[in-house]
């Protein structure tokens, strides 16, 4: 007889000590802003949102401590928990896989840290997409640690720029809060020079946020 099949949703979620381990790390980074109880709620939430979705069981733990603490520390800016010392832009694109992915690439290379970026979608994909990863090596760069995730109200509230790219209606609106829309083509599908094209003109896009957001920031090519 053969024996049950394993399910192939991610184990993450019922794994207790795992999760009580990114609660404890993530507790301590943030114990000024919030309680550990809250910390914990998050930390479960992000297990939850990520591991429905998950194809990669073994890097989910990573990737849910990375979600959670972008949560906690957007949150913490929103609500004037600690400082906020550099304005924030949020990407937003459809599966987070590809312009949004691109464009805060690109946004952080431009300003060198002068601005927080962060990234989200309306229908978060599984990875970032092999054409980014193929458009940023061209110009030396690399997508770093980040992930396609869901759009919180955290990123949105912390946010000074939202930049939709494609999904605007599903972007929370938040008072107080600056939105754009930037009409360029989704990258599944294109050709390779097509794609540089739309590459070029977020690059030439990225450009003008980054002198209006960071002026003093240093011209980086």
């Amino acid at each position: 007889m053969d024996e049950p099949r394993r399910s192939e949703v991610p184990e993450l979620r019922d794994s207790h000590a795992v999760l009580e381990r990114v609660t404890d790390r993530l507790a301590a980074r943030h114990r000024r802003a919030f309680s550990r109880a809250t910390v914990a709620d998050y930390v479960a939430e992000c297990a939850e949102l990520l591991g429905a979705r998950a194809r990669v069981v073994r890097h989910l733990p990573v990737l849910v401590e990375r979600f959670a603490d972008q949560r906690l520390g957007a949150l913490a800016r929103a609500q004037g928990l600690c400082p906020k010392p550099v304005p924030e832009v949020l990407f937003v694109c459809t599966e987070n896989a590809g312009r949004s992915q691109l464009a805060a690439a690109l946004l952080r290379h431009r300003t060198a840290g002068a601005v927080t970026v962060l990234t989200a979608g309306s229908e978060p994909g599984t990875d970032v997409a092999s054409v980014v990863r193929q458009l940023l090596a061209e110009q030396g760069l690399g997508i770093g640690a980040e992930f396609p995730k869901p759009i919180t109200r955290e990123a949105v509230g912390a946010a000074d720029v939202v930049v939709t790219l494609g999904c605007g209606d599903a972007c929370p609106v938040v008072p107080g809060r600056r939105y754009v829309d930037w009409d360029l083509p989704d990258l599944s599908g294109l050709d390779i020079e097509s794609a540089r094209a739309v590459r070029d003109a977020l690059s030439r896009r990225i450009d003008r946020l980054a002198e209006e957001l960071a002026p003093a920031a240093p011209l980086i090519p």
